[in-house]
């Protein structure tokens, strides 16, 4: 039987409404936020953040974390890690959220940011999907196949690990750099072979029956996110101690997705059109197992094995020190960052 030849509106809509974590182009959108919602906040400093759908301002409103700012926070929304890191190489964003990929991929472009957060969750999240009716049943037979996969994104270095892990070289494969909305169309019309791809965009293609997992990075790949800063808004006394408090409002906020998945569940799903059934599953696979952690050697040595891959594979234009790119001031008393991912919990 052939396969449809578009995505239902169903399963693509909401995707291609989500700004993707990891991958893509940047997203028009601006908004000011302080004092639970003032605009005026209190004080004259203004934070500039840039954010993803359904990110970092969604879980500080839910979990009550902007009601008393003393600065104003301007939300600058992008579909992605890649364009908000050039917004902070351009000075036009002062912190914002990143996967662990794209930092590699700025720092190889010469990009002046520095990495000031981390968390460390589970990667069951991030997999490699094939269609429900596919053939394939273990990484190796990939040799040969198509691959959709989003250029600078982990979905990139999970594949490349999932590839060698299964003893493939990632010349292997008939690479497709396609990013998410365009992936899923390509991957429910039969156009790809496999998807390389995270949550919440696995929950969705498994929720909908439209895919399977084949590999995924759980033990495979570091499973660590970032926030990034603008080493000029970070020589700013002022703006240094804001984004100090930025960091610690955000530990909190995921302290409380821990102890509330289902309510956060609810909010993502609000904020980014999934279905809520999508979004619970993209908690408990991911978004909730996250852990805030140090910024320390241990993550600079497994983000400096990402960037060697890519340097090695000629992805990246040159070789980068990724602890030049790091800046450990914020650490304050967070545990290492070998601290194990949680497990989902139901709500009490």
């Amino acid at each position: 039987m052939r396969r449809p030849r578009h995505a239902p509106a169903l399963l693509l809509l909401p995707l291609a409404l989500l700004l993707a974590a990891c991958s893509g182009t940047s997203s028009a959108g601006t908004s000011i936020g302080g004092g639970g919602g003032d605009t005026d906040g209190k004080g004259s400093l203004t934070l500039d953040v840039g954010d993803q759908k359904g990110g970092s301002e969604a879980v500080l409103r839910a979990a009550g974390e902007l009601d008393d700012l003393d600065y104003k926070i301007r939300w600058s929304t992008f579909t992605s890690g890649p364009p908000l890191l050039e917004a902070i190489n351009a000075k036009a964003v002062d912190v914002g959220g990143i996967g662990n990929t794209p930092p590699v991929f700025a720092a190889g472009a010469g990009s002046k940011i520095s990495v000031v957060a981390a968390t460390h969750g589970t990667a069951n999240g991030d997999a490699i999907l094939v269609p429900d009716g596919s053939p394939l049943q273990k990484p190796q037979e990939l040799k040969g196949k198509s691959v959709a996969v989003a250029q600078g994104s982990s979905a990139h270095f999970q594949l490349i690990a999932s590839l060698r892990k299964a003893g493939l070289d990632f010349n292997d494969i008939k690479v497709k750099y396609l990013q998410p909305a365009d992936a899923l169309a390509a991957f429910t019309s039969g156009k790809v072979d496999a998807w390389a791809v995270w949550d919440p965009y696995t929950s969705q293609v498994l929720h909908s029956k439209k895919g399977r997992v084949l590999t995924d990075g759980d033990g495979l790949v570091n499973g660590l996110a970032f926030q990034a800063a603008a080493p000029g808004a970070l020589k700013d006394k002022k703006k240094a101690a804001a984004v100090a408090d930025y960091l610690e409002r955000l530990r909190k906020a995921q302290d409380w997705v821990y102890k509330h998945p289902e309510a956060w569940a609810k909010v993502w799903a609000k904020d980014t059109g999934l279905p809520y059934e999508v979004a619970l599953d993209a908690v408990r696979r991911t978004n909730g197992t996250r852990v805030p952690v140090a910024v320390d050697k241990n993550v600079i040595t497994s983000e400096q094995e990402i960037a060697d891959t890519f340097t090695e594979l000629e992805l990246i234009p040159r070789r980068i020190d990724f602890g030049d790119f790091v800046d450990t001031r914020f650490n304050g008393d967070l545990p290492p960052s070998t601290t194990e991912p949680r497990t989902y919990r139901k709500e009490s």
